[in-house]
């Protein structure tokens, strides 16, 4: 795991080239502390910078930027290719060399053997630029799923990418200033894929690369989807009518996605909830290493939201040696909530981001720098809320009327906790996506539902800037409607969050961003592309059975889920809203008159000091539980994006 950055001048480079390089390259010391690297040709036009975190290869020799033997391939990488030992004996059979031990130099390889179609020979987490000197061409690559994130700001004839913005924006070619779409796009929650909380500079999408040519000294683009998450039309599912084949087929390559995440020169632990996401991590985990795993859990100080009691009964039976990090008002607000918004680069709607960052330190302190978690089970077996809802809405035509009532149950039971955050208070829709599903998800609607709210907070110079911008059906457009079209609405709803809020949120602030953040590396092993491509062919009433959601992987990992975990239902992993206790309600307080000030506020730009002032005063008395959580969000999305606008915007204004 790394950090990288680097520009592309199609004129060539001049002196200012190396401190341009490295300030960039600074920004990004937190993702690799461990080592600096750099690769300036002012000929080509062309700087790469790279930010170690020795994970494989700790000597020297595992050292980035890597070169080609031939000179005549660049190389930096972030991320990880598993089973790459593999891959270096196949190397070695076609005559290959290697000058490192280190993961990484399999791309080059693999790179001039293959050209672009070694990237289905790729498996892991991973975002890297290479740069082909013959064919005087450079190519930006992210994984199938954006476990690992990269940004870049391109003119006809510039181009600077990096793992943050933060690095992106450093290079004095890059403009700093918020994007006004993308503001409103935080406030209600998901983002367009594709982009950043700033203006000009894009994020790579999930399974893509970005070709980037030079003739006629300009740069020309071409963004090309090698990978996505491919359902089948409905009813075309393999093997309907045998859950055991599913089952199987589940359980041997989970066991494969985390054996291979294991592979490590440094220790590797697991986090762990009390789900069994986590707990099958754990628990896989434990017979793959054949000893017990270190296990990091967080505990809040909230009954209502905390699952550390059960994670606490899966560590003792796996023998696993536990760290609970308990977390209360102070640590989830305060500078901390200050600190992730830096980190994450965009707002988020719940302190859940800020927990992670604790945990990530604690893991750093413990001497770990790499842990397997838990994310992308509930994408693709069908664990959210949400999903169950949209089961049930579209998705049980001809089943037996019993059967539906007994599936509204269910939801009704657990729902409660979670309206007004993950769920509508009301149903809701929208044409665009009524029109590119057949229905709008629910897991959409609680955000189409707070964006009636937060308009009226814009100032008027953003709704001008803004003019007829319908941030809603601005993601719908991005949506691919051949991987909607014909399929099942529960295929739907998972492939459409997967393409939006997994990026966006689960593996921004709720991974990667927060666990660099302290040098540590988070391995999701459910996100193995080859067991995705097994999910995906599992028939819809297999992932929701009844009223027990990802019921296949229940059964897959029923021998170590103690019996508590296995009949539980799916609990989302939130941290307690501020609403909930008056400590969390001081110290939102607090920032509120840091950041939430009419001169602040009227500095920034893009709300209405007025307006804003009106809803924190109603806020203050509401008393609606649902309307509370509601306005819990936005609160989290005001403040986040006046932290961004005083920590890049306004820093950059007082640099120059």
């Amino acid at each position: 795991m790394c950090g990288i950055t680097g520009y592309w001048n199609a004129t060539g480079l001049d002196g200012r080239a190396t401190a341009d390089l490295a300030g960039m390259t600074q920004t990004l010391v937190h993702r690799g502390p461990d080592g600096a690297g750099h690769h300036i040709d002012l000929r080509l036009g062309l700087a790469l910078g790279h930010r170690r975190l020795s994970i494989n290869d700790l000597a020297e020799s595992g050292a980035q930027p890597l070169m080609s033997r031939d000179g005549k391939v660049l190389l930096i990488v972030n991320g990880e290719f598993y089973d790459f030992k593999r891959q270096r004996a196949h190397l070695m059979a076609l005559g290959d060399r290697f000058v490192s031990k280190s993961d990484s130099e399999i791309a080059i390889g693999l790179y001039q053997h293959y050209g672009m179609p070694f990237l289905e020979h790729l498996r892991g987490e991973f975002a890297f630029a290479l740069f082909d000197v013959d064919k005087d061409e450079l190519v930006l690559v992210r994984d199938r799923f954006g476990i690992r994130p990269l940004f870049y700001h391109a003119t006809p004839e510039f181009i600077a990418w990096g793992s943050e913005v933060k690095a992106v924006l450093k290079h004095p070619q890059v403009p700093c200033r918020l994007s006004r779409p993308a503001a409103l796009n935080q406030m209600m929650q998901t983002m367009v894929p594709g982009t950043s909380a700033f203006e000009g500079v894009h994020a790579l999408e999930p399974g893509h690369f970005l070709r980037v040519t030079r003739a006629d000294g300009r740069l020309q683009y071409h963004d090309h989807c090698y990978w996505d998450l491919t359902f089948p039309e409905d009813g075309e599912h393999t093997q309907p009518g045998s859950p055991d084949y599913h089952i199987d087929r589940v359980r041997a390559e989970l066991i494969d996605a985390i054996r291979f995440r294991l592979e490590a020169d440094v220790p590797v632990g697991c986090y762990l909830s009390g789900g069994i996401d986590s707990c099958s991590i754990l628990g896989l985990a434990t017979g793959a290493q054949q000893s017990p795993v270190k296990a990091f859990t967080i505990s809040f100080d909230n009954e209502a939201y905390d699952e550390s009691h059960i994670a606490a009964e899966m560590a003792r039976s796996m023998n696993a040696d536990q760290e609970v990090i308990r977390l209360g008002a102070d640590d989830l607000y305060g500078e901390h909530f200050v600190n992730t918004v830096w980190h994450s680069e965009r707002t988020f709607y719940n302190t859940l981001g800020v927990a992670k960052w604790w945990m990530s330190r604690r893991v750093h302190e413990c001497g770990y720098k790499t842990v397997i978690t838990g994310e992308g089970a509930d994408e693709l077996f069908g664990g959210y809320p949400a999903f169950k809802r949209d089961m049930f809405l579209h998705g049980l035509a001809g089943q037996p009327e019993s059967m539906r009532r007994e599936f509204q149950a269910a939801l009704d039971r657990s729902n409660r906790l979670f309206k007004g955050a993950i769920l509508a208070g009301e149903p809701t829709s929208h044409p665009s996506w009524d029109t590119l599903c057949g229905f709008t998800p629910s897991w959409l609607q609680p955000w189409i539902e707070t964006l009636e709210e937060v308009r009226p907070l814009l100032s008027e110079a953003t709704r001008e800037e803004l003019g007829d911008y319908d941030p809603v059906a601005a993601i719908a457009e991005q949506i691919n409607p051949e991987h909607v079209r014909n399929r099942h609405p529960l295929d739907k709803a998972q492939y459409t969050w997967s393409k939006t809020m997994l990026e966006g949120q689960i593996l921004n602030w709720g991974g990667d961003r927060v666990d660099m953040a302290n040098s540590m590396e988070s391995r999701p092993a459910f996100l193995d592309h080859h067991l995705a491509e097994v999910a995906t062919q599992i028939p819809p009433g297999f992932r929701i059975r009844g009223s027990t959601e990802k019921w296949v992987l229940r059964e897959a990992v029923r021998g170590v889920l103690p019996k508590v975990l296995y009949e539980r239902e799916k609990f989302a992993f939130m941290a307690p809203p501020a609403h909930t206790d008056s400590a969390k309600r001081d110290r939102v307080r607090d920032l509120e008159e840091r950041f939430l000030s009419p001169d602040l506020i009227r500095e920034a730009g893009l709300f209405d000091a007025g307006n804003v002032g009106a809803f924190l005063d109603q806020y203050r008395r509401e008393e609606d539980v649902v309307a509370l959580t509601r306005s819990d969000k936005i609160l989290n999305h005001l403040l986040g994006l006046q932290i961004l606008h005083e920590q890049f915007v306004q820093a950059a204004l007082t640099a120059t």
